[in-house]
């Protein structure tokens, strides 16, 4: 699943509002000294890394079903970018001594079957993934980055960085429903299934590996308990419905 961030994004203020403490507070040298913790960022990053790898190859099967050779020109420019984010998350997982390939392969097999069951099936369809249902997992990285060390939380961020493909959707896809408001259903209703996709998809990743979720429910992440957990998902689903309405779409 790939990560674009939104606008509105709530999770923004999130990390800005978090006074660091524990492992938040400290540095990658630092904190790395704890082998669980090691094992944590080594599986985030490789979550990460083959995410974005897996956004630069959707991205550039989406330019086939462009309408338009500008439109085809402006994914091709973010599929760009999604390359960028994974040559960066590939060479900071070589800098710690991990394998890249090897930090990827235990979230091959759950990214790409979110993508077999979500592959869509036109240009509009494709564009409301990207920006809500890739969103939901950038929405989720954002709250985990809050909890990690200095080093490993800018790296997150810096890759979490909008493409351009945010703006690009909500314009397309507001100006299909405006000249033909049917199409609104039919796209809400692709939306909602990617929601709960997105949301079993993240759980069963982090289900997965022990190290992630020792991260997120306490033990290495400073900050995060069962309680915090589901304020989490709260606030992810509530950002998922203000970019709902950003495309003129029901929740």
């Amino acid at each position: 699943m790939r990560f674009m961030t939104t606008p509105d994004n709530t999770s923004d203020s999130s990390e800005t509002a978090v006074e660091h403490t524990g492992v938040a507070a400290q540095d990658w040298a630092r904190a790395s000294a704890d082998p669980q913790y090691r094992a944590a960022v080594v599986d985030l990053l490789g979550a990460l890394a083959y995410g974005e790898l897996a956004a630069f190859e959707r991205l550039a099967e989406d330019a086939k079903l462009a309408p338009t050779l500008a439109d085809k020109a402006e994914l091709a420019k973010m599929a760009s970018a999604e390359f960028h984010h994974y040559e960066k998350l590939r060479d900071r997982l070589t800098e710690i001594g991990a394998e890249p390939t090897q930090a990827m392969e235990p979230f091959v097999a759950a990214l790409d079957g979110f993508h077999k069951q979500t592959a869509p099936s036109d240009w509009l369809e494709g564009l409301v993934k990207a920006y809500v249902g890739d969103s939901i997992a950038s929405d989720f990285y954002r709250e985990v980055a809050a909890r990690l060390d200095s080093d490993t939380r800018g790296l997150v961020l810096s890759v979490l960085d909008d493409t351009g493909h945010a703006s690009f959707a909500v314009e397309k896809v507001r100006a299909a429903i405006d000249a033909d408001p049917r199409v609104g259903g039919r796209l809400a209703l692709w939306a909602r299934r990617l929601m709960g996709e997105a949301l079993s998809q993240s759980q069963r990743v982090v289900a997965d590996r022990d190290a992630l979720s020792t991260m997120l429910v306490g033990g290495v992440a400073d900050g995060f308990d069962l309680a915090e957990v589901g304020k989490m998902f709260s606030r992810i689903t509530e950002a998922h419905t203000k970019r709902m309405a950003a495309l003129g779409l029901a929740a």
